[in-house]
């Protein structure tokens, strides 16, 4: 709405404040305002008019809004008076007037007294719910900083736990490192599977007897192709399994090599069975040898036979 339109900048001087003060005091106790001769200044002349200022409840269409009623206070007809008698009068309503005015100011003055009073309430009310907002403030910050100090205190103890695991990672790395050496140090070859004979690990040479490739871990050993003459190597896995009884034989190759089986049971550091240990151990040198033992014996044999019918 533009101030054009603006019941206190429409007033005429001398009514704007006392109406401001009613409008607003109306409003507040929602009861009528009743301002009594207030003198509205119009050009060089002077009106006298009792104002009523009342909130509108009902109907409810119209609540929230304000009814403004100005009634002219009737002037008292004057005949033909002495000038005494005029005089007399003249005083007399100045009189009234000033008291009037008196009444005016009075009235102003408690007004804005109340409204002092009331403002100093909200002022307040309102540092009231600052120092309240100013001790939350406080309060959650001590909290923002006991909980940083509980997550420094918490990454210092994940940092430790971080070290504690790395430095167990490096361990157990050096402890592979040690064991795949002196596993490929033996010249064994040896494969490690689960309880489903599917292949956990296997070491340098295997591939010389089975056509294995790192991407076979977790294939069963029996779908791998096999030099060895060896075709119920699973049953004595399975047999070793299921007695916890190592088996060992000397098995012959393609290519006609030897080697020497150990079938073991696989056991962990808390004594549980956790599959199979195979080791393939070359004896062809010494299989060479006992043949050619053999061979010499069986020549000495025939040259004492000889030599005993002469």
């Amino acid at each position: 709405m533009s101030e054009g339109w603006n019941i206190f900048a429409m007033a005429r001087e001398g009514l704007s404040y006392d109406l401001r003060i009613a409008f607003e005091k109306a409003l507040r106790q929602k009861e009528a305002v009743i301002l009594k001769g207030v003198k509205i200044a119009e050009g060089g002349s002077t009106q006298t008019v009792d104002v009523t200022v009342r909130a509108i409840e009902e109907p409810e269409v119209l609540s929230g809004m304000v009814m403004i009623v100005f009634i002219d206070q009737a002037t008292t007809p004057g005949g033909k008076r002495s000038t005494r008698a005029k005089g007399s009068l003249s005083d007399h309503a100045r009189v009234l007037e000033l008291e009037q005015e008196l009444q005016q100011l009075r009235g102003r003055l408690q007004t804005t007294c109340e409204e002092m009073q009331s403002s100093q309430e909200e002022l307040k009310s309102a540092n009231e719910e600052l120092q309240s907002t100013n001790e939350e403030l406080q309060s959650t910050n001590e909290e923002l900083t006991t909980s940083k100090e509980e997550m420094q205190s918490l990454n210092e103890e994940l940092q430790t736990v971080n070290a504690e695991q790395q430095s167990k990672m490096d361990e157990l790395a050096r402890i592979n490192n040690d064991m795949r050496n002196l596993l490929n140090s033996t010249e064994i070859a040896t494969i490690f599977l689960d309880n489903e004979f599917r292949i956990r690990r296997f070491t340098k040479g295997v591939n010389k007897l089975f056509k294995l490739i790192p991407g076979d871990v977790g294939r069963p050993l029996g779908d791998i192709v096999s030099h060895l003459h060896y075709p119920e190597i699973i049953e004595e896995a399975e047999e070793v399994l299921r007695t916890l009884v190592f088996s060992e034989r000397q098995i012959a190759t393609a290519d006609g090599g030897w080697y020497l089986v150990r079938i073991m049971p696989y056991r962990t550091m808390e004594e549980v069975i956790d599959g199979v240990v195979i080791t393939f151990s070359d004896i062809t040198a010494a299989k060479a040898l006992e043949a050619g033992l053999r061979e010499e014996i069986a020549r000495l044999e025939k040259l004492v036979a000889a030599g005993s019918s002469l």
